[in-house]
């Protein structure tokens, strides 16, 4: 089978018209995990008429061990640790922060790159709608989920290009809701399911952000 979506953009469009109900509502605000999440993103916001930010998520790595995450870091000072981890390898406070203060300045790095001097959006009370443009395993998604449950949004709506029926499956059980445009029964990696899979770069992440922010300040056309 070959790819069912063109790009990101058409991944954005499809999921737009899935969540159509959200179109419209002064709650609704779409964060998108950058990078390619965010032209998928900006559709979804675009169609929707809601505010577009960025969601970054860093994983915080088992010393010596990195690959394993023993927490995360996001966007608005959010972090969650995998405390049973932390205590059953017994990982000192140091160490802990250690890691957490490298993890920190590169997500501030890239947030200034994304938004400059602009605060994250506040998320308390509001239904988010968390954008990427594949959950091959669901790992960051899930990150990007708790993180964000700390801020105390009202609603969570996962929205995904792409989805492995696994990711799909875990990330349905934190998240309020699950949407993916295109959910193959074996995913072999997200990208084969693009026509076209460019990467997206920090320069078309801030134009993105800027023409999101522009859009939603000029008033929708009379019907």
């Amino acid at each position: 089978m070959g790819p069912q979506l063109q790009d990101r953009s058409e991944a954005g469009r499809r999921l737009a018209a899935a969540l159509a109900r959200y179109a419209g509502r002064s709650d609704v605000l779409v964060l998108a995990l950058p990078r390619g999440g965010v032209p998928v993103g900006f559709e979804v916001a675009r169609r929707l008429r809601a505010p577009l930010d960025v969601f970054v998520v860093r994983k915080l790595g088992v010393p010596g061990h990195e690959e394993v995450a023993m927490g995360a870091i996001a966007s608005g000072g959010l972090r969650v640790f995998n405390r049973r981890l932390v205590e059953r390898l017994g990982i000192t406070p140091a160490a802990i922060e250690r890691v957490t203060s490298v993890e920190t300045r590169e997500l501030e790095r890239r947030e200034r790159a994304y938004r400059g001097d602009r605060p994250p959006t506040l998320v308390h009370g509001r239904t988010i709608i968390l954008v990427d443009d594949g959950l091959a395993t669901g790992a960051t998604m899930t990150a990007a989920i708790e993180a964000l449950r700390l801020g105390d949004p009202a609603r969570i709506v996962v929205a995904a290009g792409v989805g492995a029926p696994q990711a799909c499956a875990a990330v349905s059980g934190l998240a309020d809701e699950c949407v993916c445009a295109v959910r193959p029964p074996v995913l072999d990696g997200v990208g084969r399911w693009y026509a076209d899979f460019s990467p997206t770069t920090d320069a078309e992440v801030r134009d993105l952000l800027e023409r999101a922010a522009q859009d939603l300040a000029v008033p929708a056309p009379a019907r």
